[in-house]
């Protein structure tokens, strides 16, 4: 996350997964821009804690290694590792879970069965390289044939893939960006080919995807809401950020004495009662978590392998929810997102597409890509989610903040991000301008935002 300066400069917030906050400092990653675009540092949804951490290092980059066969049974309950780039130690580079909170790794994976279009959830464990699992991780009963994509979040700048086999990245369909231009905090394997089987399924009735669902206690919108109308997912402007569904939902459970990690499930939270549980900073987490339940509305969730059948939400979940209820004006992610620049900042459609890929959206240049060149996305960020916030104000206000270090209530942590969204995608060169006016108290939190809800029209 890029550290918030006075007003608007440079503005990123990111998000913690469950009802509240650790109570403690807020940690907040500062970085310079480097290869791959210019990426964020912890996205928009930062985290908080009170515990220490075995190094004081602070990298800005760190390299998480994949299993070999990571798509199988084994090599899902392979535990990926964390580790410092060029050869670095974890504990030299701070890349380590203890570090959660900087420069902490999640893995998800969710699985199709390509017979039935039944869909299930796995969280792979990572652990810093050099540990073993503080418990063994559960082996997964995959369904014959299964399908798995796997999605990967980070919670400081820039995170790249290594194989622990020559061949596990290409087992697995991996990617981590294009070649010297790393997406940044997000990457992934075989997400196409299970979007591809995914989507088809869907389209041709073999899979049940819900509609989103309606709103309950809405009061108005001027988005794409309204009373009685349809749920928020991730690719409607009311809600998104720069970078629409980004890091994912994992979260696990941590011994804080040995910085031993342990998959989140009932058997080990009882084992492990009282430690914490790192998690991933991710918009994901914003609408599952935080913005849902506000407005009554519920996620697309499935059994979780690794906990019994649990219900349990994940990135490529709530891809599916948001493309079988894609509005008219769809929330893909845009060509001037940081995540998909090119080394320098540019524009960078190959790039674009190839994120897109991994999470099932339409690619640059298709239909329903009008909404989201560089230029439209700012507009419609702007007109819907400004509209939106300042009529569902008071039903936003009620709910609690993800970070209250940043806002103070989930209407005004909105109203914040919307603002850093603003800042960083430059929406200004458009000639639009932020409709957003905050007071903060001492500590930097927003404790009140006005909104501009004057409809913009980009003058270029």
């Amino acid at each position: 996350m890029r550290r918030r300066r006075n007003r608007h400069s440079t503005r990123t917030i990111a998000i913690t997964i469950g009802s509240a906050v650790v109570a403690g400092v807020s940690v907040v990653v500062a970085i310079a821009a480097s290869s791959g675009g210019s990426p964020k540092a912890v996205h928009p949804e930062a985290v908080s804690s009170s515990m220490g951490v075995a190094s004081s290092a602070v990298n800005d980059t760190c390299v998480i290694v994949v299993p070999a066969h990571p798509l199988t049974a084994k090599g899902l309950a392979t535990p990926y590792q964390l580790t410092g780039p060029g050869g670095e130690t974890p504990a030299a580079s701070g890349c380590e879970m203890i570090n959660w909170i900087n420069l902490g790794a999640f893995v998800q994976a969710t699985i199709l069965n390509p017979k039935t279009g039944a869909l299930s959830v796995y969280d792979p464990l990572v652990i810093t390289q050099g540990t073993t699992p503080a418990v063994a991780p559960v082996v997964p009963k995959l369904p014959p044939h299964a399908i798995v994509t796997i999605d990967i979040g980070f919670n400081g700048p820039r995170l790249l893939q290594a194989g622990a086999t020559p061949g596990a990245l290409a087992e697995g369909n991996c990617t981590d960006g294009m070649p010297g231009s790393p997406f940044g905090q997000v990457s992934f394997c075989n997400g196409p080919n299970f979007f591809k089987a995914a989507l088809g399924m869907m389209h041709s009735g073999r899979m049940d995807v819900p509609a989103a669902g309606t709103a309950h206690a809405m009061i108005a919108s001027g988005g794409s809401l309204g009373t009685g109308r349809q749920c928020p997912t991730t690719r409607n402007f009311d809600m998104i950020d720069q970078d629409p569904s980004d890091n994912v939902t994992t979260q696990y459970i941590l011994n804080p004495a040995t910085g031993q990690t342990a998959q989140d499930n009932a058997a080990n939270a009882a084992m492990m009662q009282g430690d914490p549980m790192p998690k991933n900073g991710s918009d994901n987490a914003l609408i599952d978590g935080f913005l849902d339940p506000a407005l009554g509305c519920t996620p697309l969730r499935a059994p979780d392998l690794a906990n019994h059948g649990a219900l349990t939400t994940s990135q490529a979940l709530d891809e599916l929810l948001a493309a079988a209820n894609q509005p008219a004006k769809a929330a893909l992610i845009p060509e001037n997102d940081g995540m998909v620049t090119d080394i320098g900042g540019g524009i960078d459609p190959a790039k674009t597409d190839l994120y897109r890929s991994e999470i099932g959206q339409p690619m640059v240049g298709s239909p329903a890509d009008a909404a989201s060149t560089p230029q439209m996305f700012c507009q419609n960020m702007l007109n819907i989610q400004t509209a939106f916030l300042a009529a569902n104000e008071k039903v936003l206000a009620a709910a609690p903040s993800p970070i209250p270090t940043v806002g103070d209530t989930l209407y005004t942590f909105l109203a914040n991000r919307l603002a850093g969204s603003f800042d960083n995608l430059n929406c200004a060169n458009f000639g639009l301008t932020d409709p957003v006016q905050m007071v903060t108290n001492g500590a930097g939190a927003a404790t009140q935002a006005t909104l501009n809800t004057a409809q913009q029209v980009s003058g270029f």
